[in-house]
Protein backbone atom coordinates (compact mmCIF):
# COMPACT_ATOMS: atom_id res chain seq x y z
CA UNK A 1 0.00 0.00 0.00
CA UNK A 2 1.26 3.46 -0.92
CA UNK A 3 0.73 6.17 1.70
CA UNK A 4 1.41 9.85 1.20
CA UNK A 5 1.72 12.28 4.09
CA UNK A 6 1.00 15.84 2.95
CA UNK A 7 2.27 18.57 5.29
CA UNK A 8 3.12 22.22 4.83
CA UNK A 9 4.44 25.05 6.97
CA UNK A 10 7.60 25.60 8.99
CA UNK A 11 10.03 22.89 10.12
CA UNK A 12 7.96 22.19 13.23
CA UNK A 13 4.91 21.58 11.02
CA UNK A 14 6.73 18.96 8.93
CA UNK A 15 9.53 17.23 10.88
CA UNK A 16 7.25 15.16 13.20
CA UNK A 17 5.83 13.37 10.17
CA UNK A 18 9.22 11.83 9.43
CA UNK A 19 8.92 9.79 12.63
CA UNK A 20 5.37 8.75 11.72
CA UNK A 21 6.50 7.89 8.21
CA UNK A 22 9.34 5.69 9.45
CA UNK A 23 6.95 3.74 11.70
CA UNK A 24 4.62 3.12 8.75
CA UNK A 25 7.52 2.19 6.50
CA UNK A 26 8.79 -0.37 9.01
CA UNK A 27 5.31 -1.91 8.98
CA UNK A 28 5.65 -2.53 5.25
CA UNK A 29 3.96 0.50 3.72
CA UNK A 30 5.47 2.50 0.86
CA UNK A 31 5.53 6.00 2.39
CA UNK A 32 6.25 9.36 0.81
CA UNK A 33 6.23 12.84 2.33
CA UNK A 34 4.72 15.66 0.28
CA UNK A 35 6.10 18.98 1.53
CA UNK A 36 7.77 22.11 0.24
CA UNK A 37 11.20 21.60 -1.30
CA UNK A 38 12.98 22.91 1.80
CA UNK A 39 12.19 19.66 3.59
CA UNK A 40 13.35 17.20 0.95
CA UNK A 41 16.49 16.37 3.02
CA UNK A 42 14.34 15.49 6.07
CA UNK A 43 12.37 12.96 4.04
CA UNK A 44 15.40 11.43 2.39
CA UNK A 45 17.36 11.15 5.65
CA UNK A 46 14.40 9.20 7.06
CA UNK A 47 14.35 6.89 4.04
CA UNK A 48 10.99 8.21 2.82
CA UNK A 49 9.94 9.14 -0.67
CA UNK A 50 9.46 12.83 -1.40
CA UNK A 51 7.06 14.88 -3.50
CA UNK A 52 7.54 18.62 -3.76
CA UNK A 53 4.67 20.95 -2.88
CA UNK A 54 4.68 24.53 -4.17
CA UNK A 55 5.09 27.58 -1.93
CA UNK A 56 7.52 28.39 0.86
CA UNK A 57 6.76 29.94 4.24
CA UNK A 58 10.03 31.87 4.10
CA UNK A 59 8.89 34.01 1.19
CA UNK A 60 6.18 36.05 2.90
CA UNK A 61 8.03 38.44 5.19
CA UNK A 62 8.40 38.70 8.93
CA UNK A 63 5.59 37.29 11.08
CA UNK A 64 5.33 38.82 14.55
CA UNK A 65 1.59 39.43 15.01
CA UNK A 66 -1.85 38.13 14.07
CA UNK A 67 -2.27 40.49 11.10
CA UNK A 68 1.12 39.45 9.70
CA UNK A 69 0.16 35.81 10.26
CA UNK A 70 -3.11 36.11 8.33
CA UNK A 71 -1.43 37.96 5.46
CA UNK A 72 1.38 35.41 5.21
CA UNK A 73 -1.02 32.46 5.55
CA UNK A 74 -3.25 33.74 2.75
CA UNK A 75 -0.33 34.19 0.36
CA UNK A 76 1.15 30.82 1.29
CA UNK A 77 -2.13 28.92 0.87
CA UNK A 78 -2.79 30.52 -2.51
CA UNK A 79 0.61 29.34 -3.75
CA UNK A 80 0.12 25.91 -2.19
CA UNK A 81 -3.25 25.39 -3.83
CA UNK A 82 -1.97 26.26 -7.28
CA UNK A 83 0.10 23.10 -7.57
CA UNK A 84 -1.22 20.84 -4.81
CA UNK A 85 -3.06 18.38 -7.08
CA UNK A 86 -0.07 17.97 -9.39
CA UNK A 87 2.30 17.29 -6.52
CA UNK A 88 0.31 14.43 -4.97
CA UNK A 89 1.23 11.04 -6.41
CA UNK A 90 -1.57 9.62 -8.53
CA UNK A 91 -0.82 6.10 -7.26
CA UNK A 92 -1.51 6.94 -3.63
CA UNK A 93 -3.76 4.47 -1.78
CA UNK A 94 -4.14 6.56 1.39
CA UNK A 95 -3.62 10.27 1.91
CA UNK A 96 -2.64 11.52 5.38
CA UNK A 97 -3.41 15.22 5.72
CA UNK A 98 -1.97 17.74 8.16
CA UNK A 99 -3.91 20.68 9.59
CA UNK A 100 -2.59 22.90 6.80
CA UNK A 101 -3.18 20.55 3.87
CA UNK A 102 -6.56 19.11 4.91
CA UNK A 103 -8.77 21.88 3.41
CA UNK A 104 -7.11 21.20 0.04
CA UNK A 105 -6.75 17.43 0.39
CA UNK A 106 -10.48 16.91 0.88
CA UNK A 107 -11.09 18.01 -2.70
CA UNK A 108 -8.46 15.63 -4.02
CA UNK A 109 -10.12 12.73 -2.23
CA UNK A 110 -13.43 13.70 -3.83
CA UNK A 111 -11.87 13.82 -7.29
CA UNK A 112 -9.82 10.62 -7.04
CA UNK A 113 -11.72 8.49 -4.54
CA UNK A 114 -8.53 8.08 -2.50
CA UNK A 115 -9.28 7.51 1.21
CA UNK A 116 -7.86 10.08 3.59
CA UNK A 117 -7.17 10.55 7.29
CA UNK A 118 -6.34 13.67 9.30
CA UNK A 119 -3.00 13.67 11.12
CA UNK A 120 -2.96 16.91 13.09
CA UNK A 121 -0.33 18.50 15.32
CA UNK A 122 -2.84 20.95 16.86
CA UNK A 123 -6.34 20.40 18.28
CA UNK A 124 -8.35 22.66 15.96
CA UNK A 125 -11.83 21.15 16.43
CA UNK A 126 -13.99 23.43 18.62
CA UNK A 127 -14.45 22.36 22.23
CA UNK A 128 -15.69 23.84 25.45
CA UNK A 129 -12.49 22.76 27.21
CA UNK A 130 -10.30 25.52 25.78
CA UNK A 131 -10.37 28.38 23.26
CA UNK A 132 -8.99 27.90 19.73
CA UNK A 133 -5.27 27.29 19.59
CA UNK A 134 -4.63 30.08 17.06
CA UNK A 135 -6.44 32.94 18.78
CA UNK A 136 -4.26 33.16 21.87
CA UNK A 137 -7.35 34.22 23.80
CA UNK A 138 -8.29 33.43 27.37
CA UNK A 139 -11.01 30.92 28.10
CA UNK A 140 -14.54 32.27 27.62
CA UNK A 141 -16.26 29.37 29.35
CA UNK A 142 -17.57 26.25 27.64
CA UNK A 143 -20.19 27.94 25.50
CA UNK A 144 -17.92 30.83 24.59
CA UNK A 145 -14.97 28.57 23.75
CA UNK A 146 -17.09 26.52 21.37
CA UNK A 147 -18.48 29.66 19.73
CA UNK A 148 -15.09 31.26 19.17
CA UNK A 149 -13.78 27.88 17.99
CA UNK A 150 -16.39 27.79 15.24
CA UNK A 151 -15.55 31.39 14.35
CA UNK A 152 -11.86 30.49 14.05
CA UNK A 153 -12.71 27.70 11.59
CA UNK A 154 -14.82 30.07 9.51
CA UNK A 155 -11.90 32.50 9.38
CA UNK A 156 -9.59 29.69 8.26
CA UNK A 157 -12.06 28.69 5.55
CA UNK A 158 -11.97 32.25 4.20
CA UNK A 159 -8.20 32.05 3.88
CA UNK A 160 -8.54 28.83 1.86
CA UNK A 161 -11.48 29.95 -0.31
CA UNK A 162 -9.51 31.27 -3.33
CA UNK A 163 -7.20 28.25 -3.36
CA UNK A 164 -10.15 25.85 -3.05
CA UNK A 165 -11.97 27.49 -5.96
CA UNK A 166 -8.88 27.23 -8.17
CA UNK A 167 -8.21 23.64 -7.13
CA UNK A 168 -11.76 22.46 -7.83
CA UNK A 169 -11.63 24.13 -11.25
CA UNK A 170 -8.33 22.33 -11.93
CA UNK A 171 -9.91 19.02 -10.87
CA UNK A 172 -13.05 19.63 -12.97
CA UNK A 173 -15.25 19.48 -9.85
CA UNK A 174 -18.43 21.48 -9.36
CA UNK A 175 -18.26 24.54 -7.12
CA UNK A 176 -18.12 23.85 -3.40
CA UNK A 177 -16.94 26.31 -0.77
CA UNK A 178 -14.31 25.51 1.83
CA UNK A 179 -16.88 25.82 4.61
CA UNK A 180 -19.39 23.55 2.86
CA UNK A 181 -16.74 20.87 2.39
CA UNK A 182 -15.84 21.15 6.08
CA UNK A 183 -19.51 20.60 7.04
CA UNK A 184 -19.68 17.51 4.85
CA UNK A 185 -16.60 16.00 6.46
CA UNK A 186 -17.78 16.73 10.01
CA UNK A 187 -21.15 15.14 9.30
CA UNK A 188 -19.35 12.06 7.97
CA UNK A 189 -17.20 11.90 11.16
CA UNK A 190 -14.05 12.16 9.04
CA UNK A 191 -11.31 10.65 11.25
CA UNK A 192 -8.53 12.81 12.70
CA UNK A 193 -5.59 11.58 14.75
CA UNK A 194 -3.90 14.23 16.88
CA UNK A 195 -0.17 13.70 17.36
CA UNK A 196 -0.23 15.38 20.76
CA UNK A 197 0.40 14.06 24.24
CA UNK A 198 -2.55 13.73 26.57
CA UNK A 199 -0.25 15.25 29.19
CA UNK A 200 -0.81 18.55 27.38
CA UNK A 201 -4.21 18.00 25.76
CA UNK A 202 -6.50 15.31 27.19
CA UNK A 203 -9.17 14.34 24.66
CA UNK A 204 -12.08 16.78 25.08
CA UNK A 205 -15.24 15.00 26.20
CA UNK A 206 -17.42 17.02 23.81
CA UNK A 207 -15.59 16.00 20.64
CA UNK A 208 -17.49 14.01 18.05
CA UNK A 209 -16.62 10.37 17.22
CA UNK A 210 -13.60 9.95 14.98
CA UNK A 211 -11.37 12.40 16.85
CA UNK A 212 -8.52 10.88 18.86
CA UNK A 213 -5.45 12.14 20.74
CA UNK A 214 -2.78 9.47 20.28
CA UNK A 215 0.52 10.93 21.55
CA UNK A 216 3.31 12.76 19.80
CA UNK A 217 5.03 11.85 16.55
CA UNK A 218 8.70 12.64 16.95
CA UNK A 219 11.11 13.81 14.23
CA UNK A 220 13.20 10.91 13.00
CA UNK A 221 16.88 10.63 13.79
CA UNK A 222 19.18 7.64 13.42
CA UNK A 223 20.17 5.72 16.57
CA UNK A 224 23.81 6.33 15.66
CA UNK A 225 23.38 10.13 15.50
CA UNK A 226 25.58 12.12 17.85
CA UNK A 227 25.82 15.76 18.83
CA UNK A 228 28.61 17.79 17.18
CA UNK A 229 31.94 17.49 18.98
CA UNK A 230 32.13 21.18 19.91
CA UNK A 231 28.69 20.94 21.52
CA UNK A 232 29.68 17.77 23.40
CA UNK A 233 32.80 19.51 24.66
CA UNK A 234 30.78 22.50 25.83
CA UNK A 235 28.23 20.35 27.64
CA UNK A 236 31.02 18.48 29.43
CA UNK A 237 32.93 21.61 30.44
CA UNK A 238 30.67 22.83 33.23
CA UNK A 239 27.18 22.90 34.77
CA UNK A 240 24.19 22.17 32.59
CA UNK A 241 23.53 25.16 30.31
CA UNK A 242 20.33 26.84 29.20
CA UNK A 243 19.32 26.68 25.53
CA UNK A 244 17.80 29.81 24.00
CA UNK A 245 16.21 29.58 20.56
CA UNK A 246 13.19 30.78 18.60
CA UNK A 247 13.03 28.22 15.82
CA UNK A 248 11.62 29.67 12.60
CA UNK A 249 10.36 32.81 14.37
CA UNK A 250 11.77 36.37 14.74
CA UNK A 251 13.50 36.68 11.37
CA UNK A 252 15.72 39.77 11.29
CA UNK A 253 15.62 40.24 15.06
CA UNK A 254 18.73 38.23 15.85
CA UNK A 255 21.01 41.02 17.02
CA UNK A 256 18.53 42.35 19.59
CA UNK A 257 17.56 38.88 20.83
CA UNK A 258 21.18 37.79 21.09
CA UNK A 259 22.00 40.80 23.25
CA UNK A 260 19.00 40.15 25.51
CA UNK A 261 19.91 36.47 25.81
CA UNK A 262 23.56 37.05 26.69
CA UNK A 263 22.86 39.80 29.22
CA UNK A 264 20.10 37.74 30.88
CA UNK A 265 22.34 34.67 31.12
CA UNK A 266 25.10 36.78 32.69
CA UNK A 267 22.70 38.27 35.24
CA UNK A 268 21.38 34.83 36.16
CA UNK A 269 24.90 33.39 36.38
CA UNK A 270 24.21 30.64 33.85
CA UNK A 271 25.99 29.07 30.91
CA UNK A 272 24.06 29.29 27.67
CA UNK A 273 23.67 27.82 24.20
CA UNK A 274 22.13 30.05 21.54
CA UNK A 275 20.45 28.20 18.67
CA UNK A 276 20.73 30.38 15.58
CA UNK A 277 17.38 29.55 13.97
CA UNK A 278 15.75 31.88 11.46
CA UNK A 279 16.45 34.87 13.70
CA UNK A 280 20.19 34.28 13.44
CA UNK A 281 21.03 34.28 17.16
CA UNK A 282 24.76 34.33 17.84
CA UNK A 283 27.13 34.93 20.75
CA UNK A 284 30.65 34.11 21.82
CA UNK A 285 32.64 34.26 25.02
CA UNK A 286 33.12 32.23 28.15
CA UNK A 287 30.16 30.05 28.98
CA UNK A 288 28.48 30.69 25.60
CA UNK A 289 28.10 28.62 22.44
CA UNK A 290 26.15 29.14 19.20
CA UNK A 291 24.75 26.09 17.38
CA UNK A 292 22.60 25.24 14.38
CA UNK A 293 19.94 22.55 14.12
CA UNK A 294 20.49 19.47 16.27
CA UNK A 295 18.02 16.77 17.33
CA UNK A 296 16.03 17.90 20.36
CA UNK A 297 15.95 14.33 21.61
CA UNK A 298 19.74 14.29 21.95
CA UNK A 299 20.29 17.78 23.37
CA UNK A 300 17.35 18.60 25.62
CA UNK A 301 17.98 15.95 28.32
CA UNK A 302 21.42 17.55 28.85
CA UNK A 303 20.06 21.04 29.66
CA UNK A 304 19.11 22.97 32.77
CA UNK A 305 16.23 24.70 30.99
CA UNK A 306 15.01 25.77 27.54
CA UNK A 307 13.94 29.26 26.48
CA UNK A 308 11.78 28.79 23.40
CA UNK A 309 8.98 30.25 21.28
CA UNK A 310 6.39 27.69 22.30
CA UNK A 311 5.94 25.81 19.05
CA UNK A 312 4.07 22.52 19.42
CA UNK A 313 7.12 20.37 18.67
CA UNK A 314 9.57 22.26 20.86
CA UNK A 315 7.12 22.39 23.75
CA UNK A 316 6.56 18.64 23.54
CA UNK A 317 10.28 17.89 23.17
CA UNK A 318 11.11 19.84 26.33
CA UNK A 319 8.45 17.96 28.28
CA UNK A 320 9.60 14.62 26.90
CA UNK A 321 13.10 15.40 28.14
CA UNK A 322 11.79 16.41 31.56
CA UNK A 323 13.37 19.85 31.24
CA UNK A 324 11.63 23.02 32.43
CA UNK A 325 11.01 25.94 30.09
CA UNK A 326 10.84 29.71 29.90
CA UNK A 327 8.35 30.22 27.04
CA UNK A 328 8.42 33.34 24.86
CA UNK A 329 5.48 32.94 22.44
CA UNK A 330 5.52 34.96 19.22
CA UNK A 331 2.31 34.17 17.30
CA UNK A 332 -0.10 31.51 15.96
CA UNK A 333 -0.59 28.52 18.29
CA UNK A 334 2.41 29.36 20.48
CA UNK A 335 0.48 31.18 23.25
CA UNK A 336 -1.77 28.12 23.55
CA UNK A 337 1.10 25.69 24.09
CA UNK A 338 2.97 27.97 26.47
CA UNK A 339 -0.13 28.39 28.62
CA UNK A 340 -0.51 24.60 28.73
CA UNK A 341 3.11 24.22 29.83
CA UNK A 342 2.67 26.80 32.57
CA UNK A 343 -0.60 25.19 33.73
CA UNK A 344 1.26 21.89 34.15
CA UNK A 345 3.87 23.69 36.23
CA UNK A 346 6.59 22.68 33.74
CA UNK A 347 7.28 26.27 32.68
CA UNK A 348 7.32 29.77 34.08
CA UNK A 349 4.56 32.16 33.10
CA UNK A 350 5.00 32.99 29.40
CA UNK A 351 6.80 36.20 28.44
CA UNK A 352 5.07 37.53 25.31
CA UNK A 353 7.69 38.16 22.64
CA UNK A 354 7.00 41.88 22.36
CA UNK A 355 7.54 42.29 26.12
CA UNK A 356 10.80 40.35 26.32
CA UNK A 357 13.47 42.25 28.25
CA UNK A 358 16.77 41.41 29.89
CA UNK A 359 15.22 41.83 33.33
CA UNK A 360 12.19 39.61 32.69
CA UNK A 361 14.24 36.88 31.05
CA UNK A 362 16.88 36.91 33.80
CA UNK A 363 14.23 36.71 36.53
CA UNK A 364 12.52 33.78 34.81
CA UNK A 365 15.83 32.00 34.26
CA UNK A 366 16.74 32.31 37.94
CA UNK A 367 13.30 31.00 38.88
CA UNK A 368 13.28 28.03 36.54
CA UNK A 369 16.84 26.90 37.29
CA UNK A 370 17.22 27.68 40.99
CA UNK A 371 13.80 26.38 42.04
CA UNK A 372 13.00 22.71 41.42
CA UNK A 373 9.20 22.84 41.19
CA UNK A 374 9.18 23.37 37.41
CA UNK A 375 11.70 20.59 36.83
CA UNK A 376 9.68 18.17 38.97
CA UNK A 377 6.51 18.98 37.01
CA UNK A 378 8.36 18.47 33.71
CA UNK A 379 9.67 15.13 34.96
CA UNK A 380 6.13 14.00 35.85
CA UNK A 381 4.94 14.91 32.35
CA UNK A 382 7.91 13.06 30.84
CA UNK A 383 6.94 9.88 32.70
CA UNK A 384 3.40 10.20 31.33
CA UNK A 385 4.64 10.74 27.78
CA UNK A 386 6.88 7.69 28.04
CA UNK A 387 3.73 5.54 28.26
CA UNK A 388 2.45 6.89 24.90
CA UNK A 389 3.40 5.70 21.43
CA UNK A 390 1.76 8.05 18.97
CA UNK A 391 3.26 6.48 15.86
CA UNK A 392 2.15 2.99 16.88
CA UNK A 393 -1.37 4.24 17.66
CA UNK A 394 -1.50 5.85 14.21
CA UNK A 395 -0.36 2.61 12.59
CA UNK A 396 -3.13 0.71 14.36
CA UNK A 397 -5.72 3.26 13.22
CA UNK A 398 -4.51 3.05 9.61
CA UNK A 399 -4.70 -0.74 9.67
CA UNK A 400 -8.23 -0.54 11.00
CA UNK A 401 -9.23 2.04 8.38
CA UNK A 402 -7.75 0.14 5.45
CA UNK A 403 -8.27 -3.41 6.67
CA UNK A 404 -4.55 -4.01 6.15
Amino acid sequence: MRIMIAAAGSRGDVAPYTGLGVELSRAGYDVALAATETFAPLAREAGLGFRSLPADTRGHGEVTGRRDLMRAASAFITELGQGFADAVDKGTDLLLLSTTTTPLGWHLTEATGTPSLGVYLQPTVPTGDFPPVVTGSRSLGRVGNRAIGRLALRMADRVYEPAVAQLRHHLALPRCSASEMRRRQEQANWPILHGVSTALVPRPSDWRPGLDVVGNWWPHHEPADRLPSDLEDFLSAGPRPVLIGFGSMASGDGERLSEIAVRALRRAGLRGILQAGTAGLAADGDGLLTIGDVPHALLFPRLAAVVHHGGAGTSAAALRAGVAAVPVPVTADQPFWTKRLAALGAATDPIPFRYLTVERLADSLRQVVKEQAHSRAAARAARHMATENGARRALEAIRQLTGG
